[in-house]
C-alpha cells in the first residue's frame, strides 16, 4: 500500500496537474462558490450576465447551465423534460420508455441514471419509479442546491438505446490538444482511445481506462468539432467538452474544467497539455 501510494503521488506530480489543482481550490474554496455555480442562467441571458463574477466559468458546472450556454452557443442538447427538486411532482407515467437522470451539481456519473424500460444501464439494477424517488429524495436532502434533469435518452447514430461513446475533447481557447474516446461500459469501466482533430491516433494521455482497437470517426465528426472549437473559444481557459454521435447530429454533454482534479495523466499527457497551456492559455487560471 505504501509504495502504491508512493507510485500514485510520483504519477500525479508535474505542473499540469498541480495547475489543475491550484485551480479546484480557486474555484471552490471560495465561500460564495456555491451561489456562483448555482446561479440560475438562460440561453437568453447577455454574455455580459453569464461573466459578471470572477471564474464565471463555474457557472458552467451547473448542468443547467451548461445545457443553456451550449444552446445559445449553437450546440445541440438533450430535450429536457423535468427540472427541480420537488421530486413528488415528477409524473413518471409522462416519460418516455427511455430517459436519463442527472443531477446539476456532480462528477464521475454520480447519481446518473441511464433508464430503459426500468433497467439502468449503469448498474444493470432495475427501478421503480417510487426506488428512484427515494433515492432522489435523499441525495437533495443532502444538498441544499441540488436539482435533478430529467432528459432525452439520445440514440447512437445507429439508432440504438445504449450506454453511448464520450467523446471528450481537451480544449485550449479554441485549440483542441487531443480527443479522448471513451467506450463506456460502466461509470468506473470502460476503454480509451486518442485522437488529434484529423482523428489521427495518438499517444495514451490518461491512464484510467486500458486502451482497445481504433475507431473509424463518428459520421458527424466534423460538425463535432466546429462545436468543440465554439464552445471551447467562449469558455476561455482550458477545458474539457463532452460530446455523444447520435442519429441527430453531436449532442452536449459537459464542461469539465477540472479532470480528475489533474491525477492519471501520463507523462506524455501532462507535458502536451502543459504546452498547450503555455501557448494558447498564457498566464490564465
Amino acid at each position: 500500500m505504501i509504495l502504491k501510494n508512493i507510485y500514485k503521488m510520483v504519477r500525479d506530480s508535474g505542473e499540469f496537474p498541480a495547475r489543475i489543482r491550484a485551480r479546484h481550490k480557486i474555484f471552490w474554496s471560495d465561500p460564495l462558490a456555491e451561489d456562483v455555480r448555482n446561479d440560475k442562467m438562460d440561453k437568453m441571458d447577455p454574455l455580459e450576465k453569464w461573466m459578471d463574477v470572477p471564474n464565471w466559468q463555474r457557472k458552467l458546472s451547473n448542468k443547467f447551465n451548461a445545457r443553456e450556454f451550449a444552446k445559445m452557443q449553437g450546440c445541440q442538447v438533450p430535450d429536457l423534460y423535468w427540472k427541480g427538486r420537488d421530486i413528488d411532482s415528477i409524473d413518471f407515467s409522462s416519460l418516455p420508455a427511455q430517459y436519463v437522470i442527472r443531477p446539476t451539481i456532480g462528477h464521475s456519473a454520480n447519481l446518473v441514471y441511464l433508464m430503459k424500460n426500468g433497467l439502468n444501464l449503469f448498474d444493470n439494477k432495475t427501478y421503480t419509479p417510487d426506488e428512484i424517488k427515494q433515492d432522489l429524495k435523499k441525495a437533495i436532502n443532502n444538498v441544499s442546491h441540488l436539482e435533478f434533469l430529467f432528459e432525452e435518452f439520445v440514440q447512437t447514430e445507429a439508432g440504438e438505446y445504449t450506454i453511448p461513446n464520450d467523446y471528450k475533447f481537451l480544449c485550449f481557447r479554441g485549440v483542441i490538444a487531443s480527443i479522448a474516446v471513451i467506450d463506456r461500459v460502466s461509470p468506473k469501466l470502460g476503454y480509451s482511445r486518442f485522437y488529434n482533430e484529423n482523428w489521427q491516433k495518438m499517444k495514451k494521455i490518461h491512464f484510467k481506462y486500458p486502451g482497445k482497437e481504433e475507431l473509424q470517426p463518428p459520421l458527424c465528426f466534423n460538425e463535432m468539432l466546429s462545436h468543440a472549437k465554439k464552445l471551447s473559444k467562449a469558455y476561455g481557459i482550458f477545458v474539457r467538452l463532452d460530446f455523444f454521435a447520435t442519429n441527430k447530429g453531436p449532442v452536449f454533454g459537459e464542461f469539465t474544467p477540472t479532470p480528475s482534479i489533474g491525477k492519471g495523466f501520463t507523462p506524455y499527457g501532462k507535458k502536451l497539455l502543459l504546452a498547450y497551456w503555455d501557448k494558447y492559455c498564457p498566464g490564465l487560471i
